[in-house]
């Protein structure tokens, strides 16, 4: 594969599937929601690869999200992740088949697959993309990412060579709804791997620290702070506000720049799309990368001590006052309701 493109000889829209603790990641769900949207638009299948060892009870649910064909692997040798076998089986298997376009979640495992696999089949690769579009006359794939901390965002395509492929963020992509009434087929894959040894060998498993906080892109309720919280005490605030509603708290790109948040809780372009019942947003202006993060929440509260603060204008509820004085009577508030 790499060499310069007949359309006619590749077709198809393939997603590299991952699972976790028996179920299909919700990444994967995300990149088979957009795979599908493509196969759509022009006339191809949709068709998943899953890899792993005892996965084969997933091929169904894959097909249940939208495929009409998965490659199922299911291989003792690949109950580990390897990014020598991983690439092997793939690589294997998409100079076969030859599909037009292949995405995969920009996770650990695709940010270290998708480089590789790239390489192996000569073709180019569009890593951590915010949207995929096509120019579907000439069958091109249009993939868009940030650069410089999202400051610019640059559409990539890769006209010569096949397949097309991306690593698409996760939390930007809308996964799709399962329909238990849909029918595909699973195809076994035969895995071949001699002379394949992986680099590195696992001794031992350690069992992660049981979370004690809901993902950000699950909360029902998200508690978001910007550069109006004023510094770390501001958003100790936001912490007992969130705590009191059952929530998690985020923040804005300022305030992920003033090192009062983790980046991994950013809300917006660069960080996170939320879809929560309720999104409070704090000391935040409501700048437009900050907007797109958030503007599916059910029911927005803003609180800005900025009458004209552009927030305002996509808020359900709006309060006009300093964030760190409203707060602490909020949640005074709520604790007298018990």
């Amino acid at each position: 594969m790499g060499e310069e493109v007949e359309e006619v000889a590749y077709r198809g829209v393939w997603v590299v599937a991952e699972a976790e603790g028996g179920s299909l990641s919700p990444t994967t769900l995300e990149v088979m929601g957009k795979g599908r949207e493509l196969a759509d638009r022009l006339g191809a299948y949709l068709e998943a690869v899953l890899m792993g060892d005892g996965v084969g009870n997933l091929a169904q649910e894959l097909i249940r999200y939208g495929a009409d064909t998965v490659y199922l692997a299911d291989d003792p040798r690949l109950a580990e992740y390897h990014v020598e076998t991983y690439t092997k089986v793939l690589a294997d298997l998409a100079e076969e088949k030859r599909p037009e376009i292949l995405l995969m979640a920009a996770t650990d495992l695709g940010r270290d697959l998708a480089p590789r696999l790239a390489q192996r089949l000569g073709t180019g690769l569009v890593t951590n993309c915010v949207e995929v579009d096509l120019d579907e006359a000439e069958r091109l794939l249009l993939a868009t990412h940030g650069l410089y901390g999202d400051e610019y965002f640059h559409t990539l395509v890769c006209p010569q060579a096949r397949p097309q492929m991306a690593t698409l963020r996760p939390g930007y992509f809308r996964p799709p709804y399962p329909d238990e009434y849909r029918t595909g087929e699973v195809e076994t894959v035969s895995v071949k791997l001699e002379g394949v040894e992986p680099r590195v060998r696992v001794l031992r498993k350690l069992p992660a620290e049981a979370r004690r906080e809901v993902p950000l892109t699950k909360a029902r309720i998200v508690v978001s702070g910007g550069r109006g919280m004023g510094d770390e005490e501001g958003f100790a605030l936001l912490e007992k506000l969130a705590q009191a509603l059952g929530g998690v708290v985020a923040g804005s790109r300022g305030a992920v720049d003033e090192g009062w948040i983790g980046q991994e809780r950013q809300v917006g372009m660069g960080g996170a799309i939320v879809r929560p019942d309720l999104y409070i947003a704090c000391g935040i202006s409501g700048a437009i990368q900050h907007y797109i993060g958030m503007q599916e929440a059910k029911c927005v509260v803003a609180i800005n001590k900025d009458p004209n603060a552009p927030i305002f204008q996509v808020a359900d509820i709006g309060v006009v006052g300093d964030a760190r004085e409203v707060i602490p009577a909020l949640i005074e508030a709520l604790g007298k309701r018990g």
